[in-house]
């Protein structure tokens, strides 16, 4: 009897920066390399470009190079150089308009040929820039990320895929008559529609939604196609992706649950003594004092870490209840398990320098084995790879783990379809009356 067909693993690698740095040659060296890295990731058959987004300047510089570019603005970049290989935009649903989104999401949909998706965050910072309020707490934003999603979804769907026509000449004439209003009225968005830009060959770009609260599990349980984590253990990845599919099933989405996506933070070497001395050699490039700070924004950036000896525990009262954490309540709560476990402050700024995302530092036949525990459990959907651009780390990817991967047949051959949906294998989506 034969086994039933199971998709393949989906891989993510990071979008490079385009950004002209003050030492360059010339200006134009961040995007050449962005594109020659797009290139590489395409021609390895990786499934997505994914970028990231901060909405600050990140003064402690925590987050190193992450918001200092528009995601859309990349991508659609990376668009013109490339031809399957998806693109996935970070964007903030706390700052942003659904109905401004929709146009630039739709358009990068256009400009690709079917090839955008984007990653809905909530926002844990940037409140500074978009008026005097302090940040909102976690239900607030959620709610407001809710009729967001809903306000995208009805946009796109609203319009008939006829409404743009292409004429002899080649243009594009627009039939208004097959754009259609949504009239949505919620707590946060009013919006008339229609969306002035026609359905893409996809209709709706792929929605990823990245949140690890209550809420945000809830949220992404209810309209995500691909759930961005970071369980940093396999038994934390099980009980996630269990909680995740109770919470889809109580939403109708039994069949076709969320795709899991983890990102995978590695270290590759060669051979055992190879990796221990990149370990090693990681953890000596530590700056500890930084590191402090690091630690206190992983448990929610409300406490003072300064005098704290670095070989100790941290004593219970600096540990926050992650109820009253107002930024990333998921990440304050994997640092506060490894607080109450009784890491020294020591071990918390090493394992701060993954972010508290899945970290493993091995041969490729290591990480293959993590990697392939996590895909045969059926908790690890889509995977994001680092090690791309990265001069001691790129050609143990490229020529290691990833041959090592397709060895085992856990990766695709080829992109699957002619769109990033289909290269993802998600289920068609409902059709709606116009």
């Amino acid at each position: 009897m034969s086994q039933p067909y199971r998709r393949k693993l989906k891989t993510l690698v990071g979008a490079s920066s385009v950004i002209s740095a003050g030492n360059d040659s010339q200006p134009g060296l961040g995007i050449a390399r962005a594109i020659e890295l797009a290139k590489i990731a395409e021609r390895e058959k990786i499934t997505g470009l994914f970028t990231a987004d901060l909405l600050q300047a990140d003064p402690a510089g925590l987050a190193g190079t992450t918001g200092s570019q528009d995601p859309l603005m990349v991508l659609a970049a990376l668009s013109q150089a490339t031809s399957q290989i998806g693109l996935i935009a970070t964007v903030s649903t706390s700052w942003l308009h659904p109905y401004h989104l929709a146009r630039q999401v739709g358009t990068l949909d256009h400009l690709s040929g079917g090839r955008a998706g984007w990653n809905a965050v909530t926002s844990s910072v940037g409140e500074e820039n978009f008026g005097d309020s302090p940040l909102p707490p976690p239900q607030e934003r959620y709610a407001r990320a809710t009729e967001f999603i809903e306000v995208m979804n009805a946009l796109y769907d609203a319009n008939e895929r006829e409404a743009a026509q292409r004429t002899a000449s080649g243009g594009i004439r627009i039939d208004p008559a097959r754009l259609h209003p949504i009239n949505y009225r919620g707590d946060y968005f009013q919006v008339a529609g229609p969306l002035n830009v026609p359905p893409s060959p996809q209709r709706r770009p792929v929605q990823f939604q990245a949140g690890q609260s209550e809420a945000g599990v809830t949220l992404g349980a209810r309209y995500a196609e691909v759930i961005y984590t970071s369980q940093p253990s396999f038994e934390a990845a099980q009980a996630f992706v269990a909680d995740v599919h109770q919470r889809a099933r109580r939403f109708g989405r039994e069949h076709h649950p969320p795709l899991i996506m983890n990102s995978f933070h590695s270290i590759i070497g060669d051979s055992d003594a190879d990796v221990a001395r990149r370990l090693r050699e990681k953890h000596e490039r530590i700056d500890y004092e930084q590191g402090r700070l690091r630690v206190a924004d992983m448990l929610g950036g409300e406490v003072d870490l300064h005098d704290q000896p670095l070989d100790r525990p941290l004593p219970a009262a600096l540990i926050p209840q992650v109820a009253q954490v107002q930024r990333r309540q998921g990440r304050a709560a994997i640092f506060r398990q490894y607080a109450l476990e009784g890491m020294t402050l020591r071990e918390l700024i090493i394992k701060a320098e993954e972010t508290g995302h899945w970290f493993v530092a091995g041969t490729p036949a290591t990480l293959a084995d993590a990697i392939e525990q996590r895909y045969q459990a059926g908790v690890l959907d889509v995977i994001s790879l680092h090690g791309l651009g990265q001069p001691d780390q790129q050609d143990l990817l490229l020529n290691g783990l990833l041959p090592e991967l397709r060895r085992r047949k856990l990766l695709d051959t080829d992109y699957q379809g002619d769109d990033f949906r289909s290269s993802l294998e998600l289920a068609p989506l409902r059709q709606t009356a116009v």
